[in-house]
């Protein structure tokens, strides 16, 4: 038996942890690049990227509640189409959400340039200092870094809604006109853009393990988090567009690029002489929620697949005094740290997103398998509505986006799913001999008269 986790999470804080995983650069940093590629349309493109993460949200809430421990999207995905998928897609999704929350932290130095007599060169000393921290509270206790999360995720929350309201008395219509700078082609691409936005809100599911009564609380956490992020963002970037000079946020970045801190250019006419330096601390803190955030999430797929025999079995130590995988929060961190000082991260930032569009449209499939397979020990407490056309939108919507990314996403999406094959070639293979639920749906259709019962599934970890 393995050492289990301390279930310390509320519905309150899974709620604002899910959210602190989305308050972050899909809000204070990429409306103005979003408006780039589809001028005031930007907008739809924020709801049309919620729209398609909306059923591997469903999805996903499903199979926590059939399985509520650590691993998230490597524990669903490992168990409907067994180790080798299991293993991409726990290496893809811890490396992506540590690169999102080294982007967050480094990122953040744009707004505390704005109020902070901090030299450009200190940013990343700034970014270390507060990714050391993150570290250290993870490490601390999980039920304290919840509460970080609650209260920062509250504050943020409020200062958006201001913002909002304020916003909202000062629009000039004019700033929508025309709407769809780039047809409907442009709302596409802007979508495929901004997705990362909601790709924090199935992050509570990775902590499964650690959220009290996760049969009711996990699916309430994701889908009443989702809920307030699209109304949110919706609101959020309409004023934006609606209060700033087009020129400004196409023009009103570094070197005469598109503005890093489009919140913050039209705060001085909603709030007065402190607009800016309040919407700066706002959004300091938001993207510090978010890096805690993938800290917290990302640091349960190595914990989880060191259980599997994926990695090595001291990633799976839990520290006897905080009840907390100490291993695993420690590589994690060690990682972001590595990132942060090392790899221009607002560069490569895009390299990794791809892989995450990916990573939910396998989700939907993964919950197809469960289903189709029935698989004894698959029992959620909750029941994704629409299946399976709610899956199979999922599924299309997320490979329409994929072709909108690029080369260079779509080549880093390749890339890490190549490294995790390797990985698995190398050292998972010869260590387990686990088959997914997908392959007792085949054999079940190739052998009915049972011969697929004897397929071999690890659905509790010993």
């Amino acid at each position: 038996m393995h050492e289990g986790l301390e279930r310390d999470l509320g519905l309150y804080s899974a709620v604002t942890i899910s959210m602190g995983a989305m308050i972050g650069s899909g809000i204070f940093v990429l409306p103005a690049l979003g408006f780039k590629k589809a001028g005031p349309a930007v907008i739809v493109a924020y709801l049309l990227a919620g729209v398609v993460v909306l059923p591997a949200a469903l999805s996903k809430a499903e199979m926590a509640t059939a399985m509520p421990e650590s691993g998230g999207t490597y524990l669903y995905i490992d168990r409907a189409m067994g180790p080798l998928a299991g293993t991409v897609a726990g290496l893809g999704a811890w490396f992506s959400l540590v690169f999102k929350s080294a982007f967050a932290l480094v990122g953040l130095g744009a707004y505390l340039l704005l109020f902070a007599p901090v030299p450009g060169s200190a940013v990343t000393a700034v970014a270390l200092g507060l990714g050391t921290l993150i570290v250290v509270l993870n490490i601390v206790g999980t039920e304290q870094s919840g509460q970080m999360q609650a209260f920062i995720v509250t504050g943020v929350v409020v200062a958006l809604a201001g913002y909002v309201l304020s916003g909202g008395a000062t629009l000039d219509p004019g700033r929508f006109q025309p709407f769809a700078t780039h047809e409907s082609g442009g709302v596409v691409t802007a979508a495929a853009f901004v997705f990362v936005s909601y790709a924090g809100v199935t992050k509570i599911a990775s902590v499964a393990e650690e959220v009290e009564d996760p049969g009711r609380n996990l699916p309430r956490a994701m889908l009443v988090s989702m809920g307030v992020m699209m109304a949110l963002y919706t609101f959020v970037v309409a004023v934006v567009v609606g209060i700033n000079d087009p020129d400004t946020l196409l023009h009103g970045g570094p070197d005469d690029g598109v503005s890093l801190t489009p919140m913050a250019d039209g705060a001085d006419a909603l709030f007065g002489g402190f607009g800016v330096v309040f919407i700066s601390v706002v959004a300091v803190l938001a993207l510090t929620s978010m890096a805690n955030a993938g800290v917290l999430a990302s640091s349960r797929f190595p914990l989880a697949m060191s259980r599997d025999s994926l990695l090595p079995s001291w990633l799976m130590r839990i520290d006897p005094r905080f009840k907390t995988p100490r291993a695993a929060i420690l590589l994690t961190g060690g990682v972001l740290l590595a990132l942060i000082a090392f790899v221009p991260v607002v560069e490569l930032a895009k390299l990794a997103s791809a892989f995450q569009i990916l990573v939910f449209s396998i989700e939907n499939l993964a919950l197809v398998a469960f289903r189709e397979s029935d698989v004894e020990f698959y029992q959620p407490d909750f029941t994704a509505p629409g299946y399976p056309v709610v899956q199979l939108v999922g599924v299309v919507g997320g490979f329409a986006l994929l072709t909108q990314m690029g080369t260079v996403p779509i080549l880093g999406a390749v890339g890490i799913t190549l490294a995790g094959l390797v990985w698995y070639l190398v050292y998972g293979r010869q260590r387990t001999d686990r088959a997914g639920a997908l392959n007792v749906l085949v054999q079940r259709r190739r052998s009915p008269t049972g011969e697929a019962d004897r397929v071999r599934i690890e659905a509790d970890r010993e």
